[in-house]
């Protein structure tokens, strides 16, 4: 049970295992990462802990820092940052390099101008060799993998308009001139994916 007085995401909670699995086996056993949208923070606590030789750097808009402090502090991770400002629209991304980028259940949240901006800021701070893996919900050419996500799409869209479940044809030619490619689209309960981006 967790203080009451803290941010939750059961669906953090719900899906940290499976992505931990995918993060297992794909991350460097040192090294830096950049979490974009760190949200409640209870991902970055969780795979923290999971991967102590990662430094795991948070990053949100300042309005989800409180929350986010509150997680770290209790839980205490020497190679857990605090968070950075990190609008990607508006904020100056960090000039250190990473060796990966990850983030979860933000592409389908962000204005498409924003997922452009967060794919452009990626391949600034990743390293060559880097990945960015992406979490969320996705579409291929313009067909939804479920009706549950066809409805969520309805649903995103309804409630703000510039939302919505993005395509993986529109990524891969969107990231095509920032020298990042496609190398894994891996299937994850619930319909989502993680696809995972190499910057050359």
């Amino acid at each position: 049970m967790t203080d009451s007085t803290k941010p939750y995401a059961e669906s953090c909670d719900d899906n940290g295992a499976p992505i931990e699995v995918v993060l297992r086996a794909r991350l460097p056993e040192e090294g830096r990462l950049l979490e974009v949208g760190s949200g409640t923070g209870q991902h970055g606590v969780r795979f923290a802990a999971a991967f102590p030789g990662i430094q795991w750097q948070t990053s949100d808009r300042p309005v989800n820092h409180p929350g986010i402090r509150m997680w770290l502090a209790e839980a205490g991770l020497v190679n857990l940052l605090p968070p950075l400002s990190l609008d990607v629209l508006y904020d100056p991304w960090p000039d250190e390099p990473f060796d990966a980028v990850f983030s979860a259940n933000t592409a389908h949240i962000m204005s498409m101008e924003g997922v452009e901006a967060m794919f452009r800021g990626v391949a600034r701070v990743l390293r060559p060799g880097g990945l960015f893996l992406l979490y969320g919900p996705f579409q291929y050419d313009g067909e939804h993998v479920s009706e549950s996500n066809a409805r969520f799409d309805r649903w995103l869209k309804s409630a703000e308009a510039h939302r919505g479940v993005r395509d993986v044809s529109w990524l891969t030619g969107l990231v095509r001139p920032l020298g990042l490619s496609l190398e894994e689209d891996v299937e994850m309960p619930v319909n989502n994916r993680i696809l995972v981006w190499r910057r050359a």
